[in-house]
């Protein structure tokens, strides 16, 4: 004969272990001392065994009942978080959050939201994800993702794109360098130039997507480096020139090391989303994070 055990037979048990007898045990359930006896009763038919030392006061288990009670320790537990984490979905208090960044210096941009988004968002699941290393965007439709920072919006079915702030790709060279005497930088400008970028693909980068693509210009070397940290301190020495968002480079204008000049006469302007699924934008949490990301890129502006 098959046990059809259920979670209120678990948490009798339990119950009567920790109260010592059926009064106490049936007020702390909420039923009636009768009602949970027939329950004992029936349990017992159906495991085969005796499962309470019937005669002793207070109400003990039996070995059976013991290794009962093991069990109901174990799963109990288990189903209280299972209904925590559940309760905290349906409330908008607890969920995942990965999010894909395909920008690469917004990196040390994001890193403070998260922080703050942490502290407020305790029980919400936040990883981070490099997307320049594979498809965010697909990745998103799919839900292996769930927000991607990225500066290509895309007509996409299903996903929203919020926009966060604008920023301008400026060109970064050491005082001393002969560009450095121009008002802005021009594709030409490049040619013969040792570029130091992101060790990313040229689509992805605004220098090459926006400026030396469609003007055909080459520079003579691309250098690659992973940190801006190590970008400025390269240009810095003269061993070369690059390209980063103003944001980035605020600070430079007080450091005679570094000089900024606008891409192009008018300058070049890009925008930062935020890119969701649409069903997804009603979550508390979702909306909160958008809010303290554009808080910080308002923060980065003032600088």
């Amino acid at each position: 004969m098959k046990m059809h055990i259920e979670f209120r037979h678990l948490r009798t048990v339990k119950a009567i272990h920790e109260c010592g007898g059926l009064a106490r045990a049936a007020d702390k359930l909420s039923i009636t001392q009768s009602a949970l006896s027939h329950q004992i009763k029936g349990l017992e038919a159906q495991t085969g065994v005796e499962l309470f030392v019937r005669r002793s006061k207070p109400m003990k288990l039996s070995a059976a009942g013991l290794r009962f009670l093991r069990l109901a320790e174990r799963i109990l537990p288990e189903v209280e978080a299972l209904e925590d984490e559940f309760n905290g979905l349906r409330d908008g208090n607890s969920g995942r959050l990965h999010i894909a960044i395909e920008c690469h210096a917004c990196f040390e941009w994001l890193f403070p939201v998260l922080e703050k988004f942490r502290k407020k968002w305790p029980d919400v699941d936040v990883d981070i994800r490099p997307g320049l290393a594979f498809d965010a965007m697909p990745a998103l439709q799919k839900e292996n993702v769930d927000l991607v920072v990225s500066s290509d919006p895309e007509d996409m079915p299903g996903v929203e794109f919020t926009h966060l702030f604008d920023y301008n790709p400026v060109f970064v060279a050491s005082s001393g360098h002969p560009l450095a005497q121009k008002e802005w930088v021009d594709a030409e400008d490049f040619r013969g130039e040792t570029l130091i970028t992101y060790p990313v693909e040229r689509t992805r980068l605004d220098i090459f997507s926006q400026l030396l693509i469609p003007a055909k210009v080459e520079p003579e070397r691309v250098r690659q480096a992973e940190l801006t940290a190590v970008i400025l301190l390269l240009v810095a020495s003269n061993r070369g020139i690059s390209v980063l968002p103003d944001w980035v480079v605020r600070e430079v204008k007080y450091n005679s090391d570094y000089v900024t000049r606008p891409l192009t006469e008018k300058g070049l302007t890009r925008g930062l989303y935020a890119a969701t699924r649409q069903d997804d934008l009603n979550k508390a949490y979702m909306q909160d994070l958008i809010e303290l990301a554009g808080q910080e890129a308002r923060r980065l502006q003032s600088v």
